[in-house]
């Protein structure tokens, strides 16, 4: 993903309202599986993660993007944007790569 995509991806997550919260439980088998769905329906999410969490949001979100093969838009604070394009409702365009020379 290149800084451009990513900086887009950003913008469209700014006006997000996560969808998901880590608590305690941190993350289950179940939590990761709803991330997923989530991610094929919506490309793009904001999951916040609450003060009881004792996990560093960082961590979480390596661990959840290896585990839905999304990627680590950013984390700030305690909240963290993911990506994954959908396999069969596309919704974001993102812009195009640059080609090398």
């Amino acid at each position: 993903m290149t800084t451009k995509q990513r900086a887009y991806l950003k913008s469209l997550a700014m006006v997000m309202d996560p969808i998901y919260q880590v608590g305690k439980a941190s993350i289950t088998p179940e939590f990761t599986t709803g991330i997923s769905e989530a991610l094929e329906a919506r490309e793009l999410i904001k999951i916040s993660v609450l003060k009881n969490c004792m996990d560093d949001p960082r961590e979480i979100a390596q661990i959840l993007a290896e585990r839905t093969n999304s990627e680590v838009v950013q984390v700030i604070g305690k909240k963290i944007v993911l990506y994954r394009e959908s396999k069969d409702k596309k919704k974001i365009e993102l812009p195009k790569a640059k080609k090398q020379k």
